[in-house]
């Protein structure tokens, strides 16, 4: 690395560390709303802690009263800039996450900062073979770590609701059949539930759990329900609720309904499970065409063409 360059990584830091220390300072800084009440709240009681949730900030322990309007402040800023707060709360919901959006942004932020962290020492690590460091190299390292990181977490919740509803569709057809089991044998849709969520261990016995305590709580069953479907995009779960809903409020026979339903899911996943054999078989060939046989092509002719260069010496 040479002077020139080691002066201006330099000579970069100390630039931002003193604009982070202007940005940052009590006469620069919004003061929000909560920041203007706290003095007259002061004498208010703390809420427990058993009732606070697990989040982002918290989690990084002392560090997190330092870091704490900065990360929020950096989430709301990535929050302006990306939008989508409603699809991001709708896959909060179907992942069965208690996070709300702030939390997920922090989280993104995190993130972000974290592959800026890994595309500097990509950078650097570069540089080291290369033997020059380049500053516009490490600035576009770590910019493409930053949106890596961002983008990456909101890829990581699209995939933790896909792997759920995968988990809940695989359980659907075992939760209806002992439903209609247990509507069969007399019991109400209301008491099956309750019986099946007490047998059941899963995500979409914990879902129905949800939708039976928030009954409890003073909702009617077919609203909670109603809700159960609006948090996932399974089709089947859509009309296995329905068919819940209209036996709760019609009094229609609900046995024979769960039954097909349960045979239809297994039906499909039987289908979902050939069609994945043949993209599966097809994958398989790109080895078996661009690699063995190349390679046997290659053990077939090898020997006819150094024959054909011998004989024509």
């Amino acid at each position: 690395m040479s002077l020139t360059t080691a002066g201006a990584l330099l000579g970069l830091v100390f630039a931002t560390g003193v604009l982070l220390a202007v940005l940052w300072s009590p006469p620069l800084r919004r003061v929000r709303l909560e920041e203007r009440l706290s003095p007259y709240l002061a004498d208010a009681p703390q809420p427990s802690r058993l009732l606070a949730s697990g989040t982002a900030i918290s989690s990084l322990g002392a560090a997190s009263r330092l870091l704490h309007p900065v990360l929020v402040d950096a989430a709301r800023t990535v929050d302006r800039l990306l939008g989508g707060a409603r699809s991001v709360r709708r896959r909060l919901l179907a992942a069965g996450s208690p996070q709300s959006v702030e939390d997920f942004r922090v989280e993104q932020v995190i993130w972000g900062v974290g592959g800026v962290a890994i595309g500097i020492l990509v950078a650097f690590g570069l540089s080291l073979v290369g033997g020059t460091v380049s500053v516009v190299t490490v600035l576009l390292f770590a910019l493409s770590g930053l949106v890596g990181g961002v983008v990456g977490r909101d890829w990581w919740l699209s995939a933790q609701v896909r792997q759920r509803e995968e988990r809940m569709l695989a359980e659907f057809p075992v939760v209806a059949e002992l439903l209609a089991l247990a509507v069969t044998a007399g019991e109400s849709p209301a008491a099956a539930l309750e019986r099946v969520c007490r047998l059941c261990r899963g995500e979409l016995s914990r879902e129905l759990r949800t939708a039976l305590a928030e009954a409890r709580a003073g909702a009617t069953l077919p609203a909670a329900l109603q809700t159960l479907a609006e948090r996932t995009s399974l089709e089947p779960l859509a009309r296995f609720i329905d068919g819940l809903i209209i036996a709760l409020e019609r009094g229609t026979p609900l046995a024979d309904v769960l039954r097909a339903q349960a045979a239809d899911v297994r039906e499909a996943g039987k289908r979902a499970l050939l069609a994945s054999g043949g993209r599966r078989e097809i994958a398989m060939m790109v080895p078996v065409v661009f690699l063995i046989l190349p390679i046997t092509v290659l053990f077939a002719l090898y020997p006819g063409l150094v024959n054909i260069s011998l004989l024509t010496r």
